[in-house]
């Protein structure tokens, strides 16, 4: 054998070597605890989805998945750490649409940029907005709602997540379709927001129902309708909004599962197996119960659903008026 074919050889071992020492870390992937931001309170739906996972997706693979609230400032606190981490898989973010889709018709400039910081996993659930208030008495059905509302334009309070959120954007879509005006305050957190609404403080909500269901059971809220074209599997005693005599109101809030941009593809490979098999599974039953449907069988990729929903929700944006802050 001649020096050159030697060499050469030798050369083809050694390459394929250092080419399999990338794969070879992708594949013991995770070693390590794994990171979960959840840019909001911890007790709202987002924080909830985010921990049914980490936990079903700790036991699937091996390692901790450790949730990690950073909230505040509609997603601009904790989005950015995810934008700005390592793409090794060990960061990872569970987020509402919101900070997706419609912040970026709400502010001006964002701490973060959705299409070249992120690379969307997975959609994880849908979850039906449900108009709920307290006071049963003044507010039973979404005509009384409608007639308060018209009798004090922009007097009636309704609490949200925060600017941008799907509560806030809930808030705009009904504007918008019955001709009211709200007086919209934000929260930092679905948690808070709800809180305030059984104090008092506030007199409506449109909220996610996972958020609001275990208080309407405990009959702590009274829901006047979901923002849906049928009635929620969790909850079908609840009519929908249409069936009130309001239509054309219609939104659902998702949660999704993302990861920084450059994540090598077998670990986002990995994770949505994962997670879909968890979705079709253990925590289907769990999700249900809560007022969430798993959104595994969704057909069409989160990136293009994010690319559909900025788009729509910068028209409802721009028509109620709203200037970015």
């Amino acid at each position: 054998m001649s020096f050159t074919r030697s060499f050469l050889m030798a050369l083809g071992a050694a390459s394929s070597l250092l080419a399999g020492v990338p794969c070879a870390a992708q594949d013991a992937w995770p070693s390590r605890p794994v990171k979960v931001i959840v840019a909001l309170p911890a007790g709202g739906s987002v924080d909830m989805v985010a921990r049914l996972v980490s936990q079903q997706l700790a036991a699937d693979l091996g390692q901790p998945f450790v949730v990690d609230n950073k909230a505040g400032a509609s997603g601009q606190i904790g989005m950015p750490v995810v934008a700005r981490a390592a793409p090794d898989g060990y960061t990872l973010a569970v987020s509402p649409a919101s900070f997706l889709t419609t912040n970026r018709s709400i502010f001006k400039t964002l701490p973060y940029n959705v299409e070249t910081d992120f690379v969307p996993v997975t959609k994880l659930v849908n979850q039906a907005m449900v108009l709920v208030v307290r006071d049963k008495s003044r507010f039973a059905t979404v005509a009384d709602v409608l007639a308060a509302a018209k009798a004090n334009p922009g007097k009636l309070t309704y609490a949200s997540s925060g600017d941008g959120s799907p509560q806030h954007l809930a808030g705009l879509m009904f504007e918008s379709r019955t001709g009211v005006r709200l007086l919209h305050v934000p929260y930092k957190g679905g948690a808070p927001a709800i809180t305030d609404l059984m104090g008092g403080v506030v007199d409506m909500a449109f909220a996610p129902l996972p958020e609001a269901l275990p208080h309407i059971k405990a009959g702590k809220l009274h829901p006047v309708g979901v923002l849906s074209e049928k009635r929620a599997v969790s909850a079908p005693n609840i009519p929908t909004l249409k069936e009130g005599g309001v239509d054309n109101v219609v939104l659902s809030a998702w949660i999704g599962l993302l990861a920084p941009a450059k994540t090598p593809q077998p670990i986002l490979d990995r994770l949505d197996k994962s997670v879909k098999a968890l979705l079709r599974g253990d925590a289907r039953a769990r999700l249900l119960e809560v007022g969430m449907e798993p959104a595994v069988d969704d057909t069409r990729p989160l990136a293009q659903v994010i690319a559909e929903e900025t788009r729509i929700h910068a028209e409802l944006v721009k028509a109620a008026g709203l200037v970015p802050q």
